[in-house]
């Protein structure tokens, strides 16, 4: 499965927390885009495609989600609720997110600018190109 999940340093005192994020450190690419999903409502899920060349790292810095990851053979479902820890999505993977907390702010590192020719939307093109093992 093309995920990894990653545990960020975190430096506190009486004052708080802080995690610090950094290129081609505890992000293992280059940023180029960041943005941040809030104010979901209940029963919405998103998210339900695959990237050919984009990677990923998603932190739920409030409340909670789930990922569904799938890589064409097997689903796992990933949950996130701590502003610790990021999921790093890479290579050819389907993702879904459910399950959204009330409270939940979800902020996603990507490295690369928004490209629709970038995203696969139909799973079962998809497949096609995971059983092919090539790009289309």
């Amino acid at each position: 499965m093309n995920y990894k999940l990653i545990d960020f340093n975190v430096v506190g005192d009486h004052r708080g927390k802080l995690v610090a994020l950094e290129s081609l450190d505890l992000i293992p690419f280059s940023i180029n885009r960041i943005y941040y999903i809030y104010d979901t409502k209940e029963g919405i899920s998103r998210g339900f495609h695959a990237h050919l060349d984009l990677e990923q790292v998603a932190v739920c810095v409030k409340g909670s989600c789930d990922f569904i990851l799938d890589n064409g053979e097997n689903r796992k479902i990933v949950h996130l609720d701590s502003p610790n820890t990021g999921l790093h999505i890479f290579g050819i993977t389907w993702r879904e997110m459910h399950n959204f907390s009330e409270d939940c702010v979800l902020l996603v590192i990507a490295s690369e600018k928004y490209d629709e020719s970038d995203y696969i939307r139909d799973y079962n093109k998809f497949k096609g190109i995971v059983e092919d093992g090539k790009e289309k």
